[in-house]
């Protein structure tokens, strides 16, 4: 068994559920990723703008890189929210994924080292600029779909993504031949009309920037179209064919609470800062604040009055 091997059988044995390898080089992408910035379809999301040349050469990002190890961790829950509830989208049903997939990605990074010490690196998750999708694509764990997620053949879009570049060569996966075809239901499903064409999503217009980005009101033409989502929106890969066959995950830190399987708009309403802290420990949801969770709440209230 090869290097390039060894290390994908680690990663599967730390809990990962793929994992692929590409070369670390320019993405290609600045065209693309210029209009959308031109097109303001980041939002309010400054950060987006910042490190460009980071973001489309990891070569900038992490000096020496060669390789980049793409890792995906499956996040579909096995238990869920009743749907005459506030909706949160799954990924932020247990434990904060930067947590988990960061934790993980140290120990593979560990067993690496220990097997090469002159490896340097560093390793993200969501946390840094790196074009997360484009390169799981480039080491063949999926394809990116209309909805502009990662979708792994045969078993859905529901992974957390995470990336550890390295200085050294190693073998390269190719990416996968399968695509959307001519289906369209993300694009006809996305209540705000955020998915404007295929492959290329406003994010201003997406209910997960709306509920948890924008700090400011959620846009009025939004309101209404809510669905009952108050943190994050799961609609595109609701509908999304590949997600038919989704595989509930086994992670135990992703696992939710009592209390977070117990919420209702009400509840929500109610919550003081205490009790969200709370229910809310070591969760992504964190991110909204807790000014942002009452708002979206009160914004379904809203939309449900009418």
């Amino acid at each position: 068994m090869s290097f390039s091997e060894e290390i994908k059988q680690q990663a599967l044995d730390l809990g990962f559920d793929a994992c692929g390898i590409c070369r670390a080089t320019d993405s290609g992408e600045e065209e693309r990723y210029m209009e959308w910035l031109r097109d303001h379809c980041q939002g309010s999301m400054r950060y987006l703008e910042r490190s460009i040349d980071k973001r489309l050469d990891p070569r900038r990002l992490v000096e020496g890189a060669r390789s980049i190890i793409s890792v995906a961790l499956n996040y579909y829950p096995l238990e869920k929210l009743p749907g005459k509830v506030p909706q949160f989208a799954y990924y932020a049903y247990g434990k904060d994924y930067h947590d988990v997939v960061r934790e993980k990605l140290r120990a593979l990074y560990s067993w690496i080292r220990e097997r090469d010490p002159a490896v340097a690196g560093r390793y993200f998750t969501d946390s840094a600029p790196v074009l997360e999708r484009f390169w799981a694509a480039q080491a063949g764990l999926g394809f990116i779909g209309k909805n502009t997620l990662l979708i792994l053949p045969g078993r859905g879009s529901y992974f957390f993504l995470g990336e550890l570049i390295i200085n050294i060569e190693l073998e390269y996966d190719a990416p996968v031949a399968e695509n959307c075809g001519d289906c369209t239901r993300c694009l006809r499903s996305c209540p705000t009309g955020a998915i404007e064409k295929p492959y290329r999503l406003n994010g201003a217009r997406c209910i997960s920037y709306q509920t948890i980005e924008n700090r400011g009101e959620i846009a009025p033409d939004i309101v209404p179209n809510l669905r009952n989502n108050v943190y994050g929106c799961d609609i595109c890969q609701k509908v999304c064919p590949w997600n038919r066959d989704a595989v509930p995950h086994s992670t135990p830190e992703l696992m939710p609470t009592a209390d977070f399987l117990s919420l209702n708009l009400e509840q929500l309403q109610e919550m003081d800062e205490e009790r969200w802290r709370i229910v809310f420990r070591h969760s992504a949801v964190k991110r909204a604040r807790f000014e942002g969770l009452k708002r979206n709440a009160e914004a379904i209230s809203k939309s449900r009055r009418k």
